[in-house]
C-alpha cells in the first residue's frame, strides 16, 4: 500500500473532524513550504487549495466535501494573509474541484479508493484465462486497477474514469493498463470478462441494468462493499479490512423478492 492510500485509510478511521483537521493541516504546510522556497502567493494558494479538493473528494457527503475543500481558503481569508492573492485566485479551488470531481459525475460515486489488499483472493474466486479482459469502471487514482493486476498479472486491463485529472493522473500511474477519460455508462462491457465496480448503493440499479444487457455468459460482475439486492451472488468474500465483496456471475440469477 503507498503512502497516500494508507495516509487515506488512517484519515477515514478517525473521528471527525480529525479528518478535517488533518487536511487543512496538510493544506497549510504546502502553502508554507512553496512559501519559503520562494514560490508565488498564487502558485503556493493553489497548491495547498488542491490538497484540500483531494481531501475533500473523498469524503462521503456533501457538507464534509464543502468543509474539507473551504477550509484553508476561509482559514487563509481570516489570517490576513488573503491581500497577497489576486482576486481571481479564489476561484482555483472551485476550478480543481471540477476537475477531480466533475459536476456531470455527481450522481455517481465520489472518489472512494480501492484499499490495498481488499481485492486479494479475488482471482481464485473468479478464474480467468490468460489474456482475459478486465474492466473497472470510475478507476479514480488506479488503486482498483493496481488490485486487479495483482490478482489477474496476465489480464488486460482496462480503466475508465470521466474526471479529466484523476484520468490523467492514472494513465502515468498505471502504465501497465489502458486508461481513458470517459463516461463508464456509455461505453460497450460486452467484451469484458470480469468488470470490477466500487460505487455506492444509488448505482446499484444502473450497474444491475447495464451488466444485464451487455455482459455475456461467463463473464463476471465485482462490487467492492455494496450489494446488488436484484441479483443472486456467485461468491461472497470479506476483505482484510472487513468489507464485503459480492461476486456475480452472467446470466445472472434473479433474487426473488421476499413477502
Amino acid at each position: 500500500m503507498g503512502a497516500g492510500a494508507a495516509l487515506h485509510g488512517v484519515a477515514r478511521r478517525l473521528p471527525w473532524p480529525l479528518p478535517a483537521l488533518l487536511a487543512w493541516s496538510a493544506c497549510w504546510a504546502a502553502f508554507a513550504a512553496l512559501a519559503a522556497c520562494g514560490a508565488p502567493a498564487v502558485l503556493a494558494f493553489a497548491a495547498a487549495a488542491l490538497v484540500g479538493v483531494a481531501a475533500a473528494a473523498q469524503a462521503r457527503s456533501t457538507a464534509r466535501r464543502a468543509l474539507l475543500a473551504g477550509g484553508f481558503p476561509v482559514s487563509l481569508a481570516a489570517s490576513g494573509l488573503a491581500g497577497t492573492l489576486a482576486a481571481w485566485a479564489w476561484l482555483l479551488p472551485l476550478v480543481a474541484l471540477a476537475l477531480v470531481y466533475p459536476v456531470t459525475a455527481w450522481r455517481d460515486a465520489p472518489l472512494f479508493p480501492t484499499p490495498g489488499g481488499a481485492l486479494r483472493g479475488l482471482g481464485r474466486r473468479a478464474r480467468l484465462r490468460p489474456g482475459a479482459a478486465v474492466l473497472d469502471v470510475g478507476c479514480g487514482l488506479g488503486h482498483g486497477l493496481v488490485e486487479l493486476a495483482r490478482e489477474y498479472p496476465h489480464a488486460r486491463l482496462t480503466g475508465v474514469e470521466w474526471s479529466p485529472l484523476l484520468a490523467l493522473i492514472t494513465r502515468l500511474r498505471c502504465r501497465f493498463a489502458h486508461v481513458r477519460r470517459g463516461d463508464m455508462w456509455e461505453g460497450d462491457w460486452s467484451g469484458f470478462d470480469l468488470v470490477y465496480a466500487f460505487q455506492r448503493p444509488e448505482s446499484a440499479a444502473r450497474l444491475v441494468a447495464k451488466a444485464s444487457a451487455e455482459l455475456r455468459p461467463g463473464a463476471w460482475l465485482v462490487s467492492l462493499e455494496f450489494e446488488l439486492p436484484a441479483f443472486t451472488p456467485a461468491h461472497a468474500m470479506t476483505c482484510a479490512d472487513g468489507r464485503p465483496l459480492w461476486l456475480y456471475r452472467a446470466p445472472f440469477e434473479v433474487t426473488t423478492p421476499r413477502g
